[in-house]
C-alpha cells in the first residue's frame, strides 16, 4: 500500500497544477508556488537549516529565490518525483515519520484556501495514522500554549494529552482536523473546544505550530 506521505505529495502536486501558481494558501502570504519552493528547499537543500534556525534564515531565503525564477510546472514535477537521492527524506522510515503530517497539512493549506472547500472523507487507516503521529509530534507544536491541551477523537473518544496543566482545554474532532488545529490552522479546523472560557480564549489566541 502506498504510504500516505506519498499520496499526499502526489495529490498536492495535482492540485497545484490544477489551480495555478498564483493562488493563495493558508501559509500567510505564500502563493502555491511559494509553498512548492519551500517544500523543495526543505528536503533538497542544505539551506533548509534556516527554516528552524532563525539566524540562518537568510540562506533559506537565498535558495528559495533561486528556485522561484524557475518554471512552475517543472518545480511541481520535481516535487512529485520525491526527495533527491542524497536527502535523508529519501529513506522510507524518515519519509513516513516527517513527511506524512507535512504533506497532509500543506495539501490542506492549498485546499482550504479556496472558496467552498469541505473536509475530505479520509479512510479509517489514514485517520489512524494522523492520530498516531500527532499524539507524538504534536507536543512540540503546543509548547507556547499557556493552558493544558488534550486532544479527543470525536469518532472514538480516544484522548491524548499534548501538554499537561490546569486549566486544560479539550480539543475535539476527527484526527485530520486536530492535526490542522495543532499546526496553527485554527480558523480552518473543524473542532470543538471544551473548557473554561478563559482557558479556551487563551488556547484560541496561542501561537501554535512550527
Amino acid at each position: 500500500m502506498t504510504p500516505m506521505s506519498k499520496t499526499e505529495r502526489n495529490d498536492l502536486c495535482d492540485l497545484a497544477l490544477q489551480l495555478g501558481e498564483d493562488q493563495p494558501t493558508l501559509c500567510g502570504d505564500w502563493t502555491i508556488k511559494d509553498l512548492v519552493v519551500h517544500l523543495l528547499v526543505r528536503e533538497g537543500s542544505p539551506a533548509a537549516v534556516g527554516i528552524t534556525v532563525q539566524r540562518l534564515a537568510g540562506l533559506t531565503d537565498l535558495a528559495s529565490r533561486r528556485l522561484t525564477h524557475r518554471d512552475f510546472a517543472v518545480l511541481v514535477e520535481r516535487l512529485r518525483g520525491g526527495p533527491p537521492l542524497y536527502s535523508p527524506f529519501r529513506v522510507a522510515k524518515v519519509d513516513k515519520l516527517f513527511n506524512t503530517l507535512e504533506y497532509f497539512v500543506h495539501h490542506e493549506d492549498v485546499r482550504r484556501a479556496q472558496p467552498g472547500w469541505e473536509p475530505r472523507d479520509l479512510s479509517p487507516r489514514q485517520q489512524k495514522l494522523l492520530w498516531k503521529q500527532i499524539g507524538v509530534g504534536g507536543k512540540g507544536l503546543v509548547r507556547d500554549a499557556t493552558v493544558g491541551v488534550v486532544l479527543e477523537r470525536s469518532d472514538t473518544g480516544d484522548r491524548v494529552t499534548l501538554k499537561a496543566g490546569e486549566p486544560a482545554v479539550v480539543v475535539r474532532g476527527l484526527p485530520a482536523e486536530l492535526v490542522l488545529f495543532v499546526f496553527g490552522r485554527k480558523q480552518h479546523a473543524r473542532v470543538e473546544l471544551d473548557g473554561h472560557d478563559e482557558a479556551v480564549a487563551a488556547l484560541s489566541g496561542a501561537d501554535l505550530g512550527v
